[in-house]
């Protein structure tokens, strides 16, 4: 029986990831910081390793004997403590340091770094079509953007690895929706369509996954993907307006009255970079231009990727908040 270990098993990819790997009846260990947090997964549906990602003896416990890691709790440029962009990747280059010099030790079959649809580029403006692996995002593109930053740092960190020999796989998913977003990264925007609060919609194209699809394609990665190889777990691509009036739809509320146009939200980041007072935008709309469709089809001819309605995926997400009282 193989070892798997999940790095940020109580996050919500993470969490899945660790449910795929029990369903195809892998050993599963999940590392934390906290002992108290489990996520969305039931109490000892797995075996736990306290440790953190800046500590190198307590990763290489939790990877001792493992088969494949899957690391889903890579570095979030965030913390009550303001930094610079530079200091944000050299924390983030320590840490995957720390993560890469423990898979290196123990012998893996796999390593599997999920890592961002941030760090996929637009494709040559000669060229008619959607953004695909071959697509790398230029660090300095958004200077100011630490996220976009740091992301494509450590996916550059992984790919050196790889070409020293460790075994690593690259998965890069889309926007990521589905039940048991503990934290509500994406699910924000369905419970707030849900209430019906999105009123506006932001312009641009989005690809969309269920996150349930992401992780049994991690399992995939880690058995079938190629080593030093990326692999974008994308959906469906969709106009945001289009998506945000499918959300609505499903909830039963009201679709967003009227798209902003994308001078307005220009408008807006320069007034928020001129007025200290008000609150910081997110990293991703400031990077709004850089929203795109992508092309899944390396992912379901490497991976098998297999994809469900996304209409069924606004449906369980919004019963998993109804069922833990998030709605």
């Amino acid at each position: 029986m193989f070892q798997a270990v999940v790095l940020g098993a109580t996050g919500f990819i993470g969490g899945h990831i660790a449910k795929a790997a029990k369903k195809v009846d892998w050993r599963v260990s999940g590392f934390r910081r906290h002992p108290d947090r489990k996520g969305h997964l039931s109490n000892g549906s797995i075996h736990w390793f306290e440790g953190d990602l800046m500590d190198p003896s307590s990763l290489k416990e939790a990877m001792q004997g493992a088969d494949y890691v899957f690391h889903a709790a890579a570095y979030y440029p965030q913390g009550k403590e303001p930094k610079s962009v530079s200091e944000h990747i050299q924390s983030a280059r320590k840490e995957i340091g720390h993560v890469l010099e423990a898979a290196q030790a123990a012998n893996l079959r796999r390593f599997i770094y999920t890592s961002s649809l941030s760090t996929i580029g637009t494709p040559p403006p000669d060229e008619e079509r959607l953004a695909d692996e071959r697509d790398v995002y230029q660090p300095g593109t958004f200077p100011d953007n630490a996220y976009y930053e740091v992301k494509i740092n450590m996916e550059k960190a992984v790919l050196e690895a790889a070409r020293d020999g460790l075994p690593a796989v690259i998965v890069n998913p889309s926007a990521v929706f589905g039940p048991g977003d503990v934290h509500l990264t994406t699910g924000q925007i369905l419970v707030a369509a849900a209430k019906g609060k999105v009123i506006v919609s932001p312009p641009g194209t989005i690809n969309v996954i269920d996150v349930r699809d992401v992780a049994s394609s991690q399992i995939a990665a880690a058995r079938n993907g190629k080593v030093g190889q990326r692999y974008i777990l994308g959906g469906f691509n969709y106009a945001i307006p289009e998506a945000l009036g499918l959300i609505a739809h499903t909830a039963g509320k009201r679709p967003p009255l009227f798209t902003i146009p994308p001078g307005v939200i220009r408008a807006g980041i320069r007034i928020g970079d001129t007025l200290p007072f008000l609150p910081d935008l997110p990293d991703h709309l400031r990077a709004f231009s850089h929203w795109q469709g992508m092309n899944n089809q390396k992912a379901k001819e490497e991976l098998g990727l297999s994809l469900r309605l996304f209409e069924e995926t606004v449906r369980d997400s919004l019963k998993w908040y109804q069922d833990h009282g998030m709605l």
